[in-house]
């Protein structure tokens, strides 16, 4: 890699970065925007996205050791010029495979391109302080206080705290540690067009990277050293969805079977209404709801790439359920309610500086109005699925619990435990129809599942 090519990719990577800071914008949307449109090479893209996403995960990290660094504290430079120390100090603590010397003339650089003279001598000054310091400026391996905690794991005391009172402190550790691993690139193998051994085989064979089997999704596929699947013929011919492992779980427990009719309540962008389409073997008929009507084409278009023709989709508020449908309407119902995301901060690590705690308050009642709105539209006999993408008790244990509170009709079903993956069924916390996946589990996004029965 050119000096020059790897200029360019950190003046990108500080471009998006002030972006996401100046717009409150999501990281991950803004890189593939800029990323599709830039003429960088592979190499190059995965270096801005390594440091946009590791800038974003190690921001508290990275203002503790600025703020010694900077007299006014880092808050008082300007947005470029604080991201821009961000990117450098981040380079140096963190990418050992960058020597620090390139690490800061580069970052040099761009202060110069930029800036005044004084800039340059600024963000020259603040990272060879850094080198000199670095000892003392490096957070602790075992803190012991809350604020030691929020700087070495790099995540809000509140969100530090909550989850030690669920989880305790090892776990906790263990998770969080994790959200700052890349996440894993995994699709879902469309069955209705090709057998996973016979995808992984054709897909290894071309050479864009590696593919293997996952080990806790039955159609999963995990994929290394490759590009974006999005791009390839297999994506676009329909042979796979790009899905996290874990979510891949959720039409596995609801397990739809061919002729019956299902409501998906908050279904875009699809993901988990196809793959639900692809156990019934495109027999039968979902019913894919969404808030948002500008959604929905999502969903259409994905159904379509897959061969998928029994999806009808509808714009509707999920808490108005009761007014569109009439009772015992449905075999099954699948409610992947809207919620904190906090087991997905490894894709999508603005969620944890964007969120606070009384915002879960918020969602979790939210959730417990689509619950009740959807309870009534189940057949006795029939099947509810709730799931979310958080590790937060609240949305997850406690909602389901005081469901079953309201619903005496309803009860806990775990017959669906005995199926899960030998991998899952010995890591997973479990309780009464439910599983909760951490972050460290597997590598994949923290997901709660529930599955309950209407008698």
């Amino acid at each position: 890699m050119t000096k020059q090519r790897e200029g360019n990719a950190r003046e990108t990577a500080l471009s998006i970065l002030e972006k996401w800071e100046e717009r409150q914008a999501y990281s991950n949307l803004l890189l593939n925007q800029v990323l599709q449109a830039s003429p960088l090479n592979e190499k190059d893209k995965r270096l801005v996205t390594e440091l946009v996403y590791g800038t974003i995960q190690r921001k508290n990290t990275l203002d503790w050791i600025l703020n010694q660094l900077v007299k006014k504290g880092v808050g008082s430079l300007e947005l470029w010029v604080r991201q821009l120390l961000r990117l450098g100090i981040y380079q140096l603590l963190y990418l050992d495979k960058i020597p620090e010397r390139a690490a800061i003339y580069e970052t040099v650089q761009i202060s110069k391109k930029r800036g005044h003279r004084g800039i340059s001598g600024l963000v020259n000054g603040v990272l060879r302080s850094f080198l000199r310091n670095r000892r003392r400026l490096t957070p602790k391996k075992n803190p012991q206080t809350l604020a030691e905690k929020a700087v070495s794991y790099s995540h809000p005391g509140w969100m530090i705290e909550r989850m030690e009172q669920a989880y305790g402190e090892e776990e906790t550790k263990a998770a969080l540690l994790s959200n700052h691993h890349p996440p894993r690139v995994s699709v879902r193998v469309n069955r209705l067009k090709m057998d996973r051994d016979v995808f992984i085989k054709e897909w290894n064979a071309t050479g864009n990277g590696r593919a293997e089997a996952s080990g806790i999704a039955p159609e999963g596929v995990a994929i290394s050293g490759g590009g974006n699947p999005a791009f390839t013929p297999w994506f676009r011919e329909g042979y796979c969805t790009i899905q996290d492992e874990s979510s891949m779980l959720v039409a596995r427990v609801l397990a739809p079977a061919p002729g019956m009719k299902v409501l998906d309540v908050c279904a875009a962008p699809g993901g988990k209404t196809t793959h639900l389409a692809e156990l019934m073997k495109n027999q039968g008929h979902i019913v894919a709801c969404d808030v948002h009507d500008h959604k929905l084409s999502l969903i259409r278009s994905n159904a379509s790439r897959l061969g998928i023709d029994i999806i009808s989709v509808r714009q509707l508020d999920g808490r108005n359920l009761p007014g569109s449908f009439q009772p015992h309407s449905f075999d099954a119902v699948l409610l992947d309610a809207p919620c904190s995301g906090l087991g997905v901060i490894r894709r999508k690590p603005d969620l944890k500086w964007g969120k606070e705690a009384e915002n879960i308050e918020a969602l979790a009642q939210l959730q417990k109005e689509l619950l009740d709105a959807a309870a009534p539209l189940l057949k006795p006999g029939g099947v509810l699925v709730y799931s979310t993408c958080t590790w937060e008790p609240r949305e997850n244990r406690e909602q389901v619990e005081s469901f079953l509170k309201r619903h005496p009709d309803f009860s806990g079903d775990n017959t669906w435990k005995e199926e899960l993956p030998d991998p899952v069924k010995s890591r997973v916390r479990s309780g009464d129809g439910w599983i909760q996946i951490l972050p460290h589990d597997f590598l994949s996004d923290g997901f709660f599942i529930s599955r309950m029965i209407k008698h």
